[in-house]
């Protein structure tokens, strides 16, 4: 909990969507630093190449649904580094690859290296035909925090580039009619929401690059039956969860309300459809089975091989882990793939 206090110098207090906007994509923000994000906190993407094999499976999936069009679009939102686009262009069929078009959508330039096929950009393209695909991208949109104070009032969070917080002014307009209708504050003192409005548009906006195809979001997230009371504002350093400070050190992110995104980003008569990755990634063919003992004998090799992939597939579906990961799933002129 912060309190309401007065301060001499308020040009140093920011809401945090301000201050993470700063911390994580300005000039010397967290995201443009050299090592990426790879170099701070490990995703799916990182944990092993089953990961990228099942998105370019669900590539396919898409490509099929499309009746297979001369150029099939994979658009990587949050590419970071390009490891999923590299994996992704390595799993496909070769006559799958030939026809794909790939864009990196990243604050950051593009790496050194990167794959000549893979167009780089700053914002999502328009008139996609395939597969946009944003994995741990939501979460680092920046958003306001609220918190409830002594008489049940929700007030937008301040924060200094120190991580000092207090309490700022009554939440209003769109972002108290959001809560309202997504995150109703809670009646006592000391309870947070995260205003996830920002996430939303920028969820809706993706989405609408899209001509056919899917859009797939994957992020930890909540919704309207089980919202944290004191919010998830955290961040991450070296492999480790710190204390959020707005300085760009530290990676600066929040648990999304994929509910919202949902509902903001879907297209008449095309439902959106939510999945846990553990849900997704076995429809998929990521099961994380043991491989037949037998093996062991006739090719130990083999045995070991697969071995390991069960061990990391166990990985990417594991509950109370990576499994638990939302994946939210909008068709636009297609069947939902995933659907069972």
């Amino acid at each position: 909990m912060v309190g309401v206090t007065a301060d001499d110098d308020a040009s140093a207090w920011h809401g945090w969507r301000a201050a993470a906007q700063r911390a994580l994509y300005g000039p010397e923000g967290f995201y443009r630093r050299p090592e990426g994000p790879a170099g701070h906190f490990r995703t799916s993407v990182h944990a092993s190449g089953l990961y990228a094999a099942a998105v370019a499976a669900l590539l396919c999936r898409v490509d099929e649904r499309l009746g297979r069009p001369g150029v099939l679009d994979f658009v990587d939102v949050g590419a970071g580094r390009g490891e999923l686009l590299t994996g992704v262009l390595a799993a496909l069929p070769e006559g799958v690859a030939a026809r794909t078009r790939a864009w990196g959508v990243d604050i950051a330039a593009r790496p050194d290296g990167l794959d000549e096929r893979i167009t780089w950009t700053g914002e999502p393209p328009s008139g996609v035909s395939g597969l946009l695909f944003a994995n741990e991208w939501l979460d680092n949109v920046p958003l306001d925090v609220v918190e409830t104070d002594a008489d049940a009032v929700a007030r937008v969070v301040l924060v200094r580039a120190d991580g000092t917080e207090r309490l700022g002014p009554p939440v209003g307009g769109e972002d108290a009619a959001w809560l309202d209708r997504w995150w109703p504050a809670d009646a006592e003192e000391g309870g947070r929401a995260e205003i996830g409005l920002p996430r939303d548009r920028a969820w809706a906006h993706a989405v609408s690059c899209l001509d056919r195809g899917l859009a797939v979001a994957v992020d930890y997230g909540h919704t309207a039956d089980a919202r944290p009371l004191f919010g998830t504002l955290t961040g991450f350093r070296a492999g480790r969860e710190v204390v959020p400070v707005p300085d760009g050190t530290c990676d600066i992110t929040a648990h999304v309300a994929l509910d919202a995104c949902a509902r903001a980003g879907e297209r008449p008569g095309e439902p959106a459809a939510l999945y846990s990755q553990r849900t997704a990634l076995r429809a998929l063919g990521v099961t994380g089975a043991r491989p037949p003992l037998a093996l062991a004998s006739s090719d130990p090799a083999a045995y070991v091989r697969a071995l390991a992939a069960g061990g990391e597939a166990a990985e990417l579906t594991a509950p109370g882990g990576l499994g638990d990961f939302g994946w939210l799933v909008q068709p636009v002129g297609i069947p939902d793939p995933l659907a069972p």
